[in-house]
C-alpha cells in the first residue's frame, strides 16, 4: 500500500461516521450473538469520581435517540462488514506485544505468521510453493484461551497478513449471513475466498453450532483456509452442556480441521481495572455528556425504553444501530432479568466495543446490570465479556480513561 492510500482503519472510521437510512418497519426474530478479543494493553486509572466540566457555550452536540432508529441491512451490507473492527483496523503481529509471563503468546504468534507466510507461498507460484514451504500446516487453525488476551488481535493480525479475497467476522455474523443469503448461497459466496476468520465461535445454540460446523466443511472442503477463536479446546467444545450424540459427532468433525495453538493469559481488561464507575444521577447525565463531548453525535436513551426497543430490531442490525454515533448516555440502566433481552443487550455491549463508543449512565452500575444466577449460568461467558467491555467504555466516557 502507498502512503497516499487510505488505512484500513481511514475507511473504517469514515464507515462509522456514516449515518444509516432509518426504517420504521418492524424488525426480525431474537438471536444470540457474542464478539470477542482486543488488543493486550493495560488500562490507566483515573480518579473514580467524574470530573464535572465548565459548559462550553460555543460548541453543541447533535442529540439522537437509538430508539428512533430501525435499520434495514442488506445481504451486500452484511458482506461488506465482514473484515475486523475498526477497534482492530490496523493491528499486526508486530503491535501485539506478548506477556514474558506467558511464552503460549509469542508462541502463537509465530504459529499464526507461519500460517500467513504459507498462504502468501502457496499464492505465489511454483517456485514459491517449492521454496517457501516449511512443515505442514492444517487447513484451519483454532486460537484457544480466555477473555482478553488478545485473541482478536491475532485474529485480525492473521487477516491483514494473509492474501485475499478474505472474511472476518464472529460467529453470529455468519450465522446472520445464512439467514440472510441460505445456506447453499453462503457457501456460494465463501467459496470464492482464500481465508474465513471466525472470532468467539458459540456453542450455546447446538443447532447454530451444527449450523456453523456444517458450513465450515463445505468450506475447508473447497479449500478455504479456517481460522477461528474461543474459550474452551476444539474436542471439548460444548463438553457438559449438551448431550445428543449427533451434536457431540459434528463437535468432533470440526475438531479434527483444526490445529489448536493456546493463547494463555488474564484479561487484560482486569489487569488492575477498577469497578464501574459510580453513576450519575438522572438529571446530570445528559448535561455531563454535553459538555464533556461537545461537537459529537450523542444517543440519549432511558434504559427501559432502549432495552425493549432491542427486541423489536434484529441483532444482526445492531452495528447499523449504533452507525454514527459517538457518545451512547443511559438513563436509569437497571438489572436484566430476562435471558433473552440479556442475550440482546450483549450484542449490543459488542457493538458499542467494536466502534469504542464511551458510556455516560445513570442507574445501577454495570457490574450489576446481569442478575447473579445469569453470572454463574450456562451463558456466564457472554456476560462476564459484557460486564468488562461496558465498564471499559463508561470509563471512557465518565473518567476519560482509554477503552482499549
Amino acid at each position: 500500500m502507498t502512503s497516499d492510500q487510505p488505512t484500513a482503519a481511514d475507511q473504517l472510521h469514515a464507515r462509522r461516521r456514516r449515518l444509516p437510512s432509518i426504517s420504521l418497519a418492524a424488525a426480525d426474530a431474537p438471536q444470540r450473538t457474542c464478539a470477542g478479543g482486543a488488543p493486550p494493553r493495560k488500562v490507566a486509572l483515573a480518579a473514580e469520581t467524574p470530573t464535572r466540566l465548565p459548559k462550553d457555550q460555543h460548541h453543541v452536540p447533535t442529540i439522537e435517540h437509538l430508539t428512533e432508529r430501525t435499520p434495514h441491512v442488506s445481504p451486500d451490507d452484511l458482506l461488506d462488514g465482514f473484515q475486523p473492527s475498526y477497534r482492530f483496523g490496523d493491528v499486526s503481529f508486530d503491535s501485539y506485544i506478548p506477556d514474558p509471563n506467558q511464552p503460549s503468546q509469542a508462541a502463537a504468534v509465530g504459529e499464526l505468521r507461519q500460517f500467513a507466510e504459507s498462504m502468501n507461498a502457496s499464492s505465489g507460484g511454483f517456485l514459491a510453493r517449492l521454496f517457501g514451504k516449511s512443515k505442514p500446516v492444517k487447513t484451519g487453525l483454532y486460537l484457544d484461551g480466555g477473555f482478553g488476551v488478545g485473541k482478536t488481535h491475532l485474529l485480525a493480525s492473521l487477516w491483514h497478513a494473509a492474501p485475499g479475497p478474505k472474511a472476518f467476522g464472529t460467529f453470529v455474523e455468519y450465522t446472520n449471513l445464512v439467514g440472510a443469503l441460505s445456506f447453499r448461497k453462503t457457501v456460494e459466496v465463501l467459496k470464492g475466498y482464500r481465508l474465513v476468520c471466525i472470532d468467539e465461535f458459540e456453542l450455546d445454540d447446538p443447532g447454530d453450532t451444527v449450523l456453523m460446523s456444517r458450513l465450515m466443511r463445505e468450506l475447508s472442503d473447497a479449500g478455504v483456509r479456517l481460522v477461528a477463536t474461543s474459550n474452551t479446546l476444539p474436542g471439548a467444545l460444548g463438553e457438559g452442556r449438551f448431550a445428543a450424540a449427533d451434536f457431540k459427532r459434528e463437535i468432533q468433525v470440526l475438531s479434527d480441521q483444526f490445529d489448536v495453538v493456546r493463547v494463555d493469559g488474564e484479561d487484560y481488561r482486569h489487569r488492575g481495572l477498577p469497578d464501574a464507575p459510580a453513576t450519575l444521577a438522572d438529571s446530570e447525565v445528559e448535561d455531563f455528556a454535553r459538555q464533556r463531548f461537545s461537537e459529537k453525535t450523542i444517543a440519549v436513551d432511558d434504559f427501559a425504553a432502549l432495552t425493549e426497543h432491542l427486541q423489536r430490531v434484529h441483532p444482526s442490525r445492531y452495528r447499523q444501530l449504533i452507525d454514527g454515533i459517538d457518545v451512547l448516555v443511559l438513563r436509569g440502566v437497571s438489572t436484566i432479568t430476562e435471558q433473552s433481552l440479556a442475550l440482546r443487550f450483549v450484542v449490543l455491549a459488542d457493538r458499542l466495543y467494536d466502534r469504542d463508543v464511551p458510556i455516560v449512565a445513570s442507574g445501577v452500575s454495570f457490574s450489576d446490570l446481569f442478575t447473579p444466577e445469569m453470572m454463574s449460568g450456562g451463558y456466564m461467558k457472554k456476560y462476564f465479556r459484557a460486564v468488562s467491555r461496558l465498564t471499559a467504555l463508561a470509563r471512557n466516557g465518565q473518567l476519560n480513561e482509554s477503552a482499549t
